[in-house]
């Protein structure tokens, strides 16, 4: 949510002997291999903002209305910069008295986009009643009917600038980040205070209609789905997840790390939070191969459902980009995609990108048939 957009380069991954995977082979030693270290940013929301807001032409006119929907609900509001803008949703910085913080208004008004910004708003209050055991930014004001929410803006900085890091990030940051996700992962929040966001039978069939599962996929995360199911038995097998667990949705403050953007939080099968880091760390093996241990730690039935949501997250995520290149190749500019916070690259770096998202998915498919043949 706090992450601003720009190009981000993605070179190849080195290539992995076939049948061996940090799924396959959850063993082998993790190394740990020396990396560049992103350049430290400055934290967010520290210090006096400043800055000047263009509010000239038809995007003007939009920002003006975004910012009287944000007075209606917090008169006090004075925003001073735009922190992130699409065609669907402005992010503004504005001060109160002392203390910064962060409006995020709906400018999409479809259905969809809607219901998305709602979901966020009903984490927010539900957090107000029942505290997580992670940090999230104090809700301030939001009205659901006009789809605006503020929130406090967090001292901090991303854990990643982008949503597939280039780089891999500070050992410490993944490490704090991780933590951060287990312990959310493990809170059981009252019963009907979130929803199950994802309907996974209706994902994996609408994918195999599009093309993008064939009809093995298609048969093996069926069966894989089916053994979850009669494996949890009456006591079900939820999770409750972020739903959007990138780096670049987690701040590191002086505190601990932070979260933020909960649009898609709710219950999931085990391990989908673990499954969307993993996704963006191509660049980390070592953190990839914890991760994979950590998810296969709980049997086989978690070990199941990290894989299902693993193939559903890559399978989005060629879906994003592979529309990106299209539209690229059309000299079309691209717009804005369903993918949360995270710049999308361009052009030469699309396609990298998304060659390494084919190479993960064809390991992730391995994996998927390696768990059927178990079951």
């Amino acid at each position: 949510m706090y992450a601003v957009s720009s190009s981000v380069s993605a070179p190849l991954r080195p290539q992995t002997r076939p049948g061996v995977g940090p799924f396959l082979d959850p063993t082998r030693p993790a190394v740990q291999p020396p990396g560049p270290r992103l350049r430290r940013m400055p934290p967010q929301g520290a210090g006096t903002l400043s800055g000047r807001l263009d509010l000239s032409g038809p995007q003007g006119a939009q920002l003006r209305t975004a910012i009287a929907s944000v007075h209606r609900i917090c008169p006090e509001f004075a925003p001073v910069q735009v922190l992130r803008r699409t065609g669907r949703s402005v992010l503004l910085v504005g001060a109160m008295g002392r203390n910064n913080a962060v409006a995020k208004v709906l400018l999409d008004d479809s259905p969809a986009w809607a219901e998305r910004i709602r979901h966020e708003i009903a984490a927010y209050r539900s957090f107000v009643r029942h505290r997580p055991p992670v940090r999230v930014p104090r809700l301030i004001a939001a009205d659901p009917d006009n789809c605006t929410l503020v929130i406090e803006r967090v001292p901090g900085r991303a854990a990643a600038l982008h949503r597939h890091p280039v780089e891999a990030p500070p050992r410490a940051d993944i490490r704090a980040a991780l933590g951060a996700i287990c312990r959310l992962n493990a809170w059981r929040p009252p019963a009907g205070t979130f929803s199950a966001p994802l309907d996974y039978a209706a994902r994996i069939n609408r994918y195999h209609a599009l093309g993008l599962l064939t009809d093995r996929d298609l048969g093996d995360l069926q069966k894989l789905l089916h053994g979850i199911a009669h494996s949890s038995g009456r006591q079900g097998m939820g999770q409750f997840c972020h739903g959007d667990a990138l780096l670049s949705n987690i701040l590191v403050t002086p505190t601990g790390p932070v979260l933020v953007d909960w649009e898609h939080a709710g219950w999931y099968l085990p391990g989908y939070d673990l499954a969307t880091l993993w996704s963006v760390l191509g660049d980390a093996p070592d953190v990839r191969r914890q991760i994979s241990q950590l998810a296969q730690s709980q049997g086989p039935a978690a070990r199941d459902a990290f894989l299902v949501n693993l193939m559903l997250i890559l399978t989005r995520e060629i879906r994003t980009y592979e529309t990106a290149v299209q539209r690229t190749m059309q000299d079309v500019a691209p717009a804005p995609v369903a993918a949360p916070a995270g710049a999308i690259p361009t052009g030469e770096e699309q396609r990298l990108l998304l060659r390494r998202l084919h190479d993960d998915a064809q390991m992730a498919r391995r994996a998927v048939r390696a768990a059927v043949g178990t079951r």
